[in-house]
Parts: C-alpha cells; sequence; structure tokens
C-alpha cells in the first residue's frame, strides 16, 4: 500500500493504523480519510489479523478532527463523500473488532472515527468534544447517532449542544471510553486485549459483535431470537467441542475457526 497520511503495521494478531500528521494534530483531510479506508480494508482481508487498531502519531493528538481547510471550501455534494462511504461504517460492518487507542484530543471527526470502533481506550490527558456547532455546523460522520447511543441521550445532547470539551476521567464516567491507561501503556495494552481476543475462537467475537448491532436496532423479542440463533449455529461448531473440552481438561484450547 502507498499510504501518505498513515502508518500500517501489523504486529501478531494486530493491525495497527496510525493516523500519520502529527503537525496537523492528525486532523483528517479526505486523502487521510482514503488512506484509512485502504488501511482497514486491508486489515479486514488480511486472515492473519484478528484485531484492527486506530491511534494518533505525537503523543498530542488521536485526531484533531476534520481538516478545517477543506471544510471551508466543501459544498452539499462534496460533503456527502465522506459521510456515503463512512469510515465509522466500515468499522462497524468490520467483523473483526475494531479498538481506538486515544492519547490527546479526540474531536469533531476524530471522536466519530472513535465512535466507529467497538473499543475505546484512552490516557489520562485526553480530552473529548464535538465542537461543530461553534463553527455553523453539525457533526457529520455519525456522532449525533452514535454518540447518544453509548453514552446516553443526556450526555449526547450535553456534548453536541454543549460543544465543550471533556476529560478523560468523564469520558470513563459515562461509558464513552472503558479503560485509561497512562500513556507509555496504551499500545502495550491494546497489544494486550488484542492477543487475549486472538485467544477465542474465531467465531466468537464477529457474532458477539453482529449482535450487539442488531440487537441495538431491533426489538427486544428479534435481538432474543437472533441471539437464540447464533448461538444454536456457534454450538454446532468443532470450536466449541474443543474450547469445552479444553476447559474440562484445563489446558489451552485450540482453535480452528470451524
Amino acid at each position: 500500500m502507498n499510504l501518505e497520511n498513515v502508518l500500517y503495521e501489523v504486529q501478531g494478531p494486530l493491525a495497527l493504523i496510525t493516523i500519520n500528521r502529527a503537525d496537523k494534530h492528525n486532523a483528517i483531510s479526505l486523502a487521510t480519510l482514503d488512506d484509512l479506508h485502504a488501511a482497514v480494508d486491508a486489515a479486514a482481508d488480511d486472515e492473519a489479523v484478528r484485531v484492527i487498531a486506530i491511534t494518533g502519531a505525537g503523543g498530542k493528538s488521536f485526531a484533531s478532527g476534520s481538516d478545517l481547510s477543506e471544510v471551508l471550501h466543501r459544498d452539499f455534494r462534496k460533503a456527502l463523500e465522506p459521510i456515503v462511504q463512512g469510515l465509522a461504517d466500515k468499522l462497524e460492518r468490520t467483523p473483526k473488532p475494531t479498538i481506538a487507542a486515544i492519547d490527546g484530543i479526540c474531536m469533531g471527526g476524530g471522536l466519530e472515527v472513535a465512535l466507529g470502533c467497538d473499543l475505546r481506550v484512552a490516557t489520562p490527558h485526553s480530552r473529548f468534544a464535538t465542537p461543530e456547532g461553534k463553527l455553523g455546523i453539525i457533526p457529520g460522520g455519525g456522532a449525533t447517532a452514535r454518540l447518544p447511543r453509548i453514552v446516553g441521550r443526556g450526555w449526547g445532547m450535553e456534548m453536541m449542544l454543549m460543544g465543550e470539551p471533556i476529560d478523560a476521567q468523564r469520558a470513563l464516567q459515562i461509558g464513552l471510553v472503558t479503560r485509561l491507561v497512562e500513556a507509555a501503556e496504551l499500545l502495550p495494552e491494546v497489544r494486550r486485549m488484542a492477543e487475549h481476543l486472538a485467544g477465542f475462537a474465531p467465531f466468537v467475537p464477529r457474532t458477539m459483535k453482529a449482535m450487539v448491532h442488531f440487537g441495538m436496532e431491533a426489538s427486544l423479542a428479534g435481538a432474543l431470537m437472533f441471539e437464540k440463533y447464533a448461538q444454536g449455529a456457534l454450538v454446532q461448531t468443532e470450536d466449541k467441542v474443543e474450547g469445552i473440552t479444553a476447559f474440562l481438561d484445563k489446558r489451552p484450547p485450540e482453535f480452528k475457526g470451524k
């Protein structure tokens, strides 16, 4: 891959994608968005990759938002392009678990990328905001839909209407992130998480992910029915037999994805 704005590295079961525009506070340009799409596609297609993580270079920003020098001259047609191709949608649809490793500023379009990930881990000095209202626009990458689903309507409204940053402790409190680790431990923690997830039968994380996304949009009855059929399918796999047998034998399982 020829990526100018993103670094891509496979580390064991983890594909680490780094937004590499530290001099621009990792602001997401359309070219950066294209690179991110390409990197996520590559990770999704690589059978050796079990987990995908996105982070930002420089230690000061995950991503400060969309590149405003481009937004200034973006008309209605151009504004739709990144939405239609939605990176956050792709992260949600990708069967593999995705993690946002956040160190520093995570605002606007950068927050929307993180919201598309399944898990969000941050450092104590990270800050989060949806400041678009101050610029005469609204979030355009999914925050109006995803943020309230993750943190609840009250905090979703607070963050979007007020546009004021919240700190990492508040983000942890409201469920925007689920883990806080020191900066030096951020990527090691993500690698540990990837190794942990890679130890599951391959069908398990992708099935859980599908169940949650479907269940959030369905009725309770529909979600429970989907869970019943998904469980019915998994109990017929060779990996189920291996997992339970290994547990009873007190040994590590050897899953084959069958």
